[in-house]
């Protein structure tokens, strides 16, 4: 018999999804997986091979722009780890569909009756140490900072704001119902904001995070301006950690009684120059135009103690990220070798 909670991924055939339900499947969890369309063939089939997905994986269909979808999948479940984000929406902006998908996963959580504890994805966009006036940082970059939703930037896109200004607001939202009394209980809300995700991946594509971080190899100019180049500016730096830490920080939140609240989720954070001089260093047979070597910037503080306080190791350097980031984009022909 199985002894271990069932637990709801939302978003379960992504990046992150995917090697959280691996995991989750690993160690004997029921997993509740959510997907936008279950006759993707290729996303299903990923995810009924994991091992014990035959008898403790249940897929669902289920879509953020729609009110109450998501209530099959999250019925019966101890703990939900919400991950999806709106892909296309009736809302007027990104921002305000992802606000209303977090809200939606939230309102399902608390009416099932059984969910005690919501783990949100996060990101460290939603937590610049920028003032706000937008020209100066502060001494540095922990939980309590929030980022200024009315500013500028030049190497911003319409997309990388709109992902920043909802994944802001939707954050705000979610912890808005941490240690609600439900029924006597409390209902508790972990928010993990991640840095930039690196490793390899279990999908059959790179994912847009790994791009980003190989741009200054593979000359991305897009993942390099609109990726790199704007953590840098949003940021003062570039946050980053690997995705089987970030899985396992995911897991021990939710196993942590103790864990609650807002965590910033990260190993290092180096600047834009410091991953092409790395990558220029330890890998000369590629060569880095000089548009993608950055520049010399301001160190900022980055202080993601917080979850170490509470017990959680990272196992993964800046080092190992980026060896394996391009080994992943390298493998799925992102990258091509000289």
């Amino acid at each position: 018999m199985n002894c271990y909670p069932k637990v709801c991924v939302t978003g379960g055939s992504g990046y992150i999804g995917s090697w959280l339900i691996n995991k989750l499947l690993h160690r004997g969890y029921t997993v509740h997986a959510t997907l936008r369309n279950l006759k993707e063939a290729s996303k299903v089939d990923l995810l009924k091979s994991f091992p014990n997905a035959e008898s403790n994986l249940v897929l669902f269909e289920a879509d953020l722009d729609k009110n109450n979808d998501f209530e099959e999948a999250i019925h019966g479940c101890e703990f939900v780890f919400h991950i999806a984000t709106p892909k296309s929406s009736q809302y007027k902006d990104k921002a305000e569909a992802t606000v209303a998908g977090a809200k939606n996963i939230v309102e399902s959580c608390i009416r099932s009756k059984t969910v005690k504890r919501l783990i949100y994805t996060a990101t460290v966009l939603a937590a610049s140490p920028l003032n706000e006036d937008g020209n100066s940082f502060k001494c540095c970059m922990d939980e309590s900072c929030w980022t200024p939703l009315d500013l500028s930037f030049s190497c911003a896109s319409d997309h990388n704001m709109g992902y920043t200004k909802g994944k802001t607001l939707a954050e705000k939202e979610v912890l808005r119902y941490n240690n609600m009394k439900l029924d006597g209980a409390n209902f508790e809300v972990v928010t993990l904001a991640l840095g930039l995700v690196g490793g390899d991946t279990l999908t059959s594509h790179v994912p847009s995070t790994i791009q980003v971080i190989c741009s200054p190899i593979s000359g991305n100019v897009w993942g390099y301006n609109h990726g790199l180049r704007f953590l840098q500016q949003v940021l003062g730096s570039i946050p980053i950690v690997h995705v089987d830490d970030v899985c396992e920080a995911h897991i021990f939140c939710m196993e942590n009684s103790e864990a609650k609240g807002r965590f910033l989720c990260a190993v290092a954070n180096p600047t834009s120059r410091d991953i092409a001089l790395y990558y220029q260093q330890h890998y000369p047979q590629f060569k880095i135009d000089d548009r993608f070597m950055g520049e010399t910037e301001e160190e900022i503080k980055f202080d993601s103690s917080k979850l170490s306080k509470l017990g959680f190791d990272y196992k993964y350097d800046l080092k190992k990220i980026l060896d394996e980031s391009l080994e992943c984009g390298k493998r799925l022909g992102e990258i091509f070798l000289p």
